[in-house]
């Protein structure tokens, strides 16, 4: 097979073109296409418990509290004791933090149209169905538990 034929070199082209194209927007407000979905994940009038917005990205703990020290140095964020839990903080968005969300939000929703605009509704319906099935496959967490799927293909 061909690396081009392979379904994980088509999902991961594109998502590198589609965060290429993130970012290229992002530097011309000051923020990366990565502060851009963390700002999208906290909520503008509660904020969001710290612990919540890694997996709500699928990012390792780790990695976002280095991004979240980085956001607060910007002035994007503040911290504050969650009410609700005394062991935990919740982020919440400063009026800067507000405003980039708002770039973010107007980014991808940009993008979003442009994709349905030139794509028919019925082809964006089957890749959602595709990439939903993508998704079940990968969380069965039975790809290489079944030998027959593990033989060695001649070239990638």
């Amino acid at each position: 097979m061909k690396q081009e034929e392979s379904v994980d070199y088509q999902i991961k082209a594109a998502w590198h073109a589609i965060s290429r194209m993130y970012n290229q927007q992002a530097i011309k407000f000051d923020i990366t296409t990565s502060i851009g979905f963390v700002l999208l994940n906290i909520d503008s009038h509660e904020g969001t418990p710290a612990t919540k917005i890694a997996p709500l990205m699928g990012l390792e703990a780790r990695s976002l509290t280095r991004m979240l020290k980085s956001m607060e140095e910007k002035q994007l964020i503040f911290k504050k004791p969650d009410p609700y839990d005394g062991r935990s903080v919740r982020i919440f968005l400063t009026k800067e933090g507000k405003s980039k969300k708002d770039i973010a939000r107007n980014t991808v929703i940009a993008f979003d149209n442009a994709v349905k605009a030139k794509i028919p509704e019925r082809k964006l319906k089957v890749f959602f169905e595709v990439i939903n099935e993508i998704n079940k496959i990968i969380d069965s967490n039975k790809i290489y538990t079944q030998p027959s799927i593990l033989k060695n293909e001649e070239s990638y």
